[in-house]
């Protein structure tokens, strides 16, 4: 596997290192990504998306959703079962797991449901006021300058 150094990012750039940080974790992490368990992330409005997990065979009490920092975490344990069973065929994994999400900025984890084997996860995207874009008014070139002289004479 090569390995990249990014330090001449962080030398030549000022405020970006976030950036850095994203692609050095990208760039880092093994090529083998979990798959277990399945999941869908959906965009559910313009501000709105979910993410659904299939996690057949846990209850609501053994799952786990944290969210860390900017970092959505998502982690379920098998409660032991008190009664032995004896399978014949075992197809549905209960083993335990934990998945992460990393959120972007201003994104907001709002509720979790658990319906039908299924977790979902609804998030929303707030942007500050004053993060979003405003339209500022030109002015015409002599009201300006009319106004300066009125707030001298006065």
């Amino acid at each position: 596997m090569r390995t990249y150094d990014l330090s001449p990012l962080y030398r030549a750039t000022v405020g970006f290192d976030r950036v850095a940080d994203l692609m050095d974790r990208v760039l880092t992490n093994d090529v083998a990504q979990p798959t277990y368990p399945p999941y869908n992330i959906e965009k559910t409005s313009e501000e709105g998306y979910r993410i659904s997990l299939a996690v057949a065979g846990f209850a609501a009490d053994e799952l786990s959703v944290d969210v860390k920092e900017n970092a959505l975490v998502i982690s379920a344990q098998k409660a032991e079962d008190e009664t032995p069973r004896t399978y014949l065929h075992r197809g549905i994994a209960t083993r335990a797991f934990e998945r992460r999400f990393h959120l972007a900025d201003h994104v907001k984890v709002t509720g979790a449901t658990h319906a039908d084997g299924m977790l979902h996860i609804d998030l929303v995207r707030e942007v500050p006021e004053a993060l979003k874009p405003r339209r500022i008014e030109i002015a015409r070139g002599d009201t300006v300058e009319g106004r300066a002289l009125e707030n001298a004479q006065a």
